[in-house]
C-alpha cells in the first residue's frame, strides 16, 4: 500500500445508535446512581493517509477488512463507563482506497445515571454519555457528528420500546476540555432522554395501597359493638406493613430526594393508625358502662333508704 505521511488532525465521526431499551439494572445498583445497561452499535469513521491505494493498480478493490489489532485505532473511550458489559467482540474494520476506516462497533455499555426519582414512577431521567479520546488532544484527534444534531435528536429507527423505559430523544454536543491547564480535548457528549413507563407500578403499588385504604373506609360501616371492628382495624394496618416490605424492595433507593410515592405511603400507614386509635377509642365508649364496677350493696341500701329518707325523697 503507498503511504504519503503528512501532517494532520485525524478527524474522527462517531454516529451513536441506540439499538434497544435499557436494561433494568439489578435491585441493588438502584442507588444514587444507577447502572443501566445500554446495548448500542458506535460506528466510528476516519481517514488514515497510510492505508490509501490506487483500485486500478490492484484488480479495482475499492473495500477491503483488516484486523483491527494491525492497525491504528482512535482511543474513544466512554467518561461513564463503570462495568464491562456482554458486547460481541469484532476483530475487523473496513477500509477504503481512499483512506477512510469504518469500525462498526457493538457495545453493551453499563454506565453510571444520577437518578432523581421524586415523581417515581412518573419520572423522566437524563443520563449522558461522554466520549472522548485520555490520551490525544484536540491537535491529534477531533471528534464530529456523522449526522447532524437534529437527525440524532429524533431518530428512533432503531430503538426498540420494549422494556421498562421509553426513548424520548438524543441530544448531542460538541465540546473542549482541558484538565488544569493542560492541553484541551474534544468531546462528544450525548444525553439520553428516557421516560419510565408507569403502568406496572400503578398496577403493583398505587392500586393494592388504595384498595386497603377503600377497605380501611369501610371498615366505618361495622357496628361499634361488634367486636371484630377492631380485629378488621389490625387485619388491615398488618396486611399494609406486609405491604410496605415488599415496596421496600420496589422503590429505588437514592440519596437525591425522598419520591413522593413514598410520603404517599408513609401517609396512608398513619391514616391506618389513627383509625385503629379512633375505633379503640370508639369501642371502648361505647362499651364503657360494662367496664363499670357494680355499686356495692351498702352503698346502694344507704343511698335508696336512709339517704332518701333524710331527703324526703
Amino acid at each position: 500500500l503507498p503511504q504519503d505521511e503528512k501532517n494532520q488532525v485525524v478527524t474522527t465521526y462517531i454516529w451513536y445508535r441506540q439499538v434497544s431499551g435499557a436494561a433494568r439494572p439489578p435491585r441493588r445498583a438502584q442507588g444514587r446512581h444507577a447502572r443501566p445497561a445500554v446495548p448500542s452499535v458506535c460506528p466510528q469513521h476516519w481517514t488514515d493517509e497510510f492505508l490509501r491505494w490506487d483500485p486500478a493498480r490492484f484488480d479495482n478493490v475499492t473495500q477491503i477488512s483488516l484486523p483491527a489489532e494491525s492497525i491504528w485505532v482512535p482511543d474513544i473511550l466512554i467518561n461513564e463507563f463503570v462495568d464491562v458489559g456482554r458486547s460481541p467482540e469484532i476483530p475487523y474494520v473496513y477500509v477504503r482506497h481512499h483512506g477512510e476506516v469504518r469500525n462498526l462497533k457493538p457495545i453493551q455499555v453499563m454506565t453510571a445515571c444520577s437518578l432523581d426519582i421524586y415523581s417515581f414512577p412518573f419520572d423522566v431521567q437524563n443520563c449522558s454519555l461522554t466520549f472522548t479520546s485520555w490520551l490525544h488532544n484536540i491537535h491529534d484527534i477531533n471528534l464530529s457528528l456523522w449526522r447532524p444534531p437534529e437527525l440524532v435528536r429524533a431518530d428512533k429507527s432503531v430503538f426498540m420500546n420494549q422494556g421498562e423505559w421509553e426513548l424520548l430523544h438524543v441530544l448531542s454536543r460538541i465540546q473542549e476540555f482541558s484538565v488544569k491547564g493542560s492541553d484541551s480535548y474534544a468531546e462528544i457528549k450525548f444525553y439520553i432522554v428516557i421516560r419510565r413507563r408507569p403502568l406496572f407500578y400503578a398496577v403493583s403499588l398505587l392500586l393494592p395501597s388504595i384498595f386497603l385504604m377503600l377497605a380501611d373506609m369501610v371498615g366505618f360501616y361495622l357496628p361499634p359493638n361488634s367486636g371484630e371492628r377492631v380485629s378488621f382495624k389490625i387485619t388491615l394496618l398488618l396486611g399494609y406493613s406486609v405491604f410496605l416490605i415488599i415496596v421496600s424492595d420496589t422503590l429505588p433507593a437514592t440519596a437525591i430526594g425522598t419520591p413522593l410515592i413514598g410520603i404517599y405511603f408513609v401517609v396512608c400507614m398513619a391514616l391506618l393508625v389513627l383509625s385503629l386509635a379512633e375505633t379503640t377509642l370508639i369501642v371502648r365508649i361505647v362499651h364503657q358502662h360494662d367496664l363499670q364496677p357494680r355499686v356495692p350493696a351498702w352503698v346502694r341500701c344507704w343511698l335508696l333508704q336512709r339517704a332518701a329518707a333524710l331527703l324526703c325523697i
